[in-house]
């Protein structure tokens, strides 16, 4: 890491006291995309650079609730540490917190020096990195995600802030009462983390707020702070903000929608062709293929909960079928109508609960596949997209998405066995613990004639 050499250690340790910060937050990704860390004393930063922050690596098998999961490498070898190492290139001041700075951190096997197999970051750097070595080609994506903004119902549960009907895509007071998402958008500027719009989404309380795009990980980065932020922002507002894919039955889900595309060495959109196929490349086209041939086994990381499921189906604009299409918000793969350098795919499958280093990772490593393999695509989708009679339908349930995970070698093969292997094995105790579960439904159906 050459930022962190001791010459700019130092630097950096000064600057950051000019500016009145006497904490670095180091955060890194859990396996789920939860923001775990440690709040370190400025005055400590030179020695936490140089032999990093150990951290129990069974932070990756624990589930929401704290349960510590039996996956290889933790409990089974007696919970052995990883290695977390600051960043210093991503040292961003908390504009809500004064005093504090945020720092993305880097974990290694301290065994080995590598990166960790299961760190989300680490297995987003080694897909492109692969993807560089054998394309040419680098990702540049831009995030766009939804969330839900909750306020407490008085009865100890929470309601959907705002609520009224009608309020899609508007601004101001009408489906904001309380400036929610102006507050939020002029912190995430000063966070410094690409935000440009933003607006009241379809459902009340549901709010969406587009990132710049950039290269690969440093959209990952900006995606995984995006969130951090959004939820420490409303616990500050006493309110509950949530990327669960669809947390109310009456109302539709979050998307984590990916912009993409691909530069080359010279930095020139790969996707852009004038004389193409719909102003597309062969590499676009290729691009397009790999993602289709791949989207079952995308699909349990963009759609990575037993919640995810519940966003699908017809007539929902969320995606249901393996497809793609010009400028067809109906399908899975929406081409928007920008070409020259804004020629790019927006992969629809996503929900907001994804991990934004898996979701990445997964779809740079099919686009990876579909270029190497020169996949060709079929005909573009034409009308609404519904149909089951157009294309093959995606997995309908999280054990669907695991097993098709399980079973796409080729997809497996980038994003390296052991994480894999984790995260089928903690995704399935996930599965197993809720079949396990007496949902409220359940009562309420059965409960009082049976």
């Amino acid at each position: 890491m050459q930022s962190n050499v001791p010459d700019r250690i130092s630097e950096t340790v000064a600057e950051l006291e000019e500016r009145g910060i006497d904490v670095v937050r180091v955060v890194y990704p859990d396996l789920i995309g939860t923001d775990r860390g440690r709040d370190v004393l400025v005055g400590h930063l030179p020695s936490v650079c140089a032999h990093g922050l150990a951290f129990c690596r069974a932070v990756y098998h624990t589930t929401p609730r704290g349960e510590t999961l039996a996956i290889a490498g933790g409990l089974d070898v007696g919970l052995p540490d990883v290695t977390v190492h600051p960043e210093l290139g991503t040292l961003r001041p908390l504009p809500w917190e004064p005093g504090v700075a945020w720092c993305l951190g880097e974990t290694t096997d301290p065994a080995t020096g590598q990166l960790a197999p299961e760190g989300p970051r680490s297995l987003l750097r080694n897909v492109l990195n692969r993807m560089r070595k054998e394309t040419g080609l680098t990702p540049v994506v831009g995030p766009e995600l939804e969330y839900f903004l909750c306020e407490p119902d008085g009865q100890g549960g929470w309601r959907r802030y705002g609520e009224a009907s009608g309020n899609v895509y508007v601004a101001g007071r009408r489906g904001d009462p309380e400036a929610h998402l102006l507050r939020t958008l002029r912190h995430l500027r000063d966070l410094g983390i690409g935000a440009t719009t933003g607006n009241h989404e379809y459902s009340s309380g549901q709010f969406e707020i587009n990132l710049d795009h950039s290269e690969a990980l440093d959209a990952a980065d900006r995606g995984f702070l995006f969130k951090s932020a959004i939820k420490e922002l409303a616990r500050i507002d006493g309110k509950l903000a949530t990327f669960m894919a669809k947390p109310f039955s009456d109302e539709g889900g979050s998307g984590f929608h990916l912009h993409l595309s691909c530069v080359d060495a010279d930095g020139d959109n790969a996707f852009d062709d004038p004389q193409g196929p719909y102003g597309l490349s062969k590499a676009a086209g290729h691009a397009i293929a790999g993602i289709l041939r791949h989207a079952p086994a995308m699909a349990a990381l963009l759609n990575p909960t037993i919640n995810s499921y519940k966003r699908f189906g017809p007539d929902t604009l969320a995606p249901w079928l393996i497809d793609w299409g010009l400028d067809n918000r109906s399908a899975m793969v929406r081409i928007p109508p920008e070409r020259g350098p804004g020629a790019r795919l927006e992969i629809r499958l996503g929900d907001a609960s994804a991990n934004p280093y898996l979701a990445i990772a997964a779809v740079s490593a099919a686009v990876h596949l579909g270029i190497r393999d020169e996949l060709e695509p079929p005909a573009p989708l034409e009308g609404y997209g519904y149909d089951t009679s157009k294309a093959p339908l995606l997995p309908a349930s999280l054990p669907e998405a695991l097993d098709a995970l399980a079973a796409d070698a080729e997809l497996n093969a980038l994003l390296g066995k052991e994480f894999t292997d984790a995260f089928l094995n903690y995704k399935r105790d996930e599965v197993a613990r809720f079949h396990q579960h007496v949902t409220d439904w359940e009562f309420a159906e059965y409960a009082y004639h049976l």
